[in-house]
């Protein structure tokens, strides 16, 4: 589990098929092999390290379902360890499983950014509610059709990679895991009560 608390950004170093090589933040000293980090909003598992790099493997449903399949050695990714047990949950509940990639509609305008989302995400946002973009814990602004509004602090925009977004960019996308059981469970209790 994740807090949406974006810890350091890194950039990537190597990408293969099946491998994400990506700088090991100086902050990071407490890796370890199996070590959970949100890279950009996806759990990924560390499967080596050394002083300066974290070595990672994907699987093609990730690279297929979130913006890492587009990354290039170079770009910069948010990075997060996963949170202990006394953490302050200082977000919201993040899991790091993307569910769909969205695209900048519109550039920063007074700290707020729209992003096109994809249809089958819809039903899970709701005016206030959390989401989860590149891994950084936001709150939902504004909602008109398949677009949504997040106003960006000047903290967020200095210390993840969102601050350097331009228009079409993509972002991976997590709704809240509360909203997805909530709407899972109504929707359950409706077939079951018809």
């Amino acid at each position: 589990m994740f807090t949406g608390i974006i810890e350091a950004t890194a950039s990537i170093i190597q990408k293969t098929d099946k491998q994400l090589v990506i700088e090991r933040p100086a902050v990071f000293t407490d890796l370890l092999i199996g070590s959970s980090i949100a890279v950009s909003g996806v759990c990924l598992s560390v499967i080596s390290f050394d002083d300066t790099s974290m070595t990672f493997d994907v699987m093609n449903e990730t690279w297929d379902k979130s913006k890492l399949g587009l990354l290039q050695k170079g770009d910069l990714v948010n990075l997060e360890r996963a949170c202990l047990a006394d953490t302050r949950l200082d977000g919201h509940v993040v899991q790091g499983h993307c569910e769909g990639v969205g695209r900048v509609q519109q550039k920063m305008k007074n700290g707020e950014l729209t992003i096109k989302v994809p249809d089958e995400l819809n039903k899970f946002f709701i005016q206030k509610g959390s989401i989860a973009i590149d891994g950084v814990s936001l709150t939902i602004s504004s909602i008109e059709d398949n677009q949504i509004g997040v106003a960006l602090v000047p903290h967020t925009l200095d210390n993840t990679t969102l601050g350097s977004l331009n228009s079409g960019d993509s972002l991976n996308i997590e709704t809240d895991v509360v909203g997805r059981y909530l709407y899972a469970f109504s929707h359950e209790e409706a077939a079951y009560q018809g």
